[in-house]
């Protein structure tokens, strides 16, 4: 067995710390992996407002964990995201995951939200905090979060970052195949959607 290897994850969100490692462990189910958290900011609005804008906020926050915690082998930034979408909003979310060598970029499934949240939304709420008012919780965004409010937990957070974080890791799985540029020494350069 090899060494283990170390994650750092830009989030102390309990749903993310779970999805990152389920991730890792069912595309790497002969490594062992342990876990570090940092909080770092995103760069962008604390609801993103496009899939671009969710998308950088990833990004940045992958990178700067990695630019805090040096002294590991992969950095995982996830951001929520919500977009406007023919006169409904859809929810999704961005996971990027960076070693030195490589880059992985995943997304989540779309889903649509209930015209009450998205209003909620409009209004300059983020989503947890619309899902908490509306479905007269508290603290969903660390629990079942919207996807899993409006399924009845068939999905949960949990499982829908999960794949994303899968997906995000079909460069590692698959090196030989992606032969991603090493990121230069001052810092990850962001690609495009």
């Amino acid at each position: 067995m090899a060494d283990m290897k170390t994650i750092v994850l830009a989030s102390n969100n309990p749903v993310k710390i779970r999805a990152t490692l389920n991730g890792f462990q069912r595309m790497f189910p002969h490594e062992e992996f342990r876990l570090e958290t940092v909080s770092v900011p995103s760069g962008v609005n604390a609801q993103p407002l496009s899939d671009q804008e969710a998308f950088l906020g990833a990004w940045n926050r992958a990178r700067n964990a990695a630019q805090l915690l040096e002294e590991a082998d992969y950095w995982v930034g996830i951001e929520g995201g919500v977009q406007e979408t023919g006169g409904e909003m859809a929810a999704f979310a961005w996971v990027v995951v960076c070693s030195l060598d490589w880059v992985g970029k995943g997304r989540t499934g779309t889903f649509f939200l209930p015209g009450k949240v998205a209003d909620l939304i409009r209004q300059g709420r983020e989503l947890g905090e619309a899902d908490d008012i509306v479905f007269n919780c508290s603290n969903s965004k660390q629990d079942s979060g919207a996807v899993g409010l409006l399924t009845g937990n068939v999905i949960d957070r949990v499982q829908l970052y999960e794949q994303a974080v899968i997906l995000a890791l079909v460069p590692l799985k698959n090196i030989e195949l992606y032969f991603l540029p090493k990121p230069s020494d001052q810092g990850l350069t962001c690609p495009t959607v």
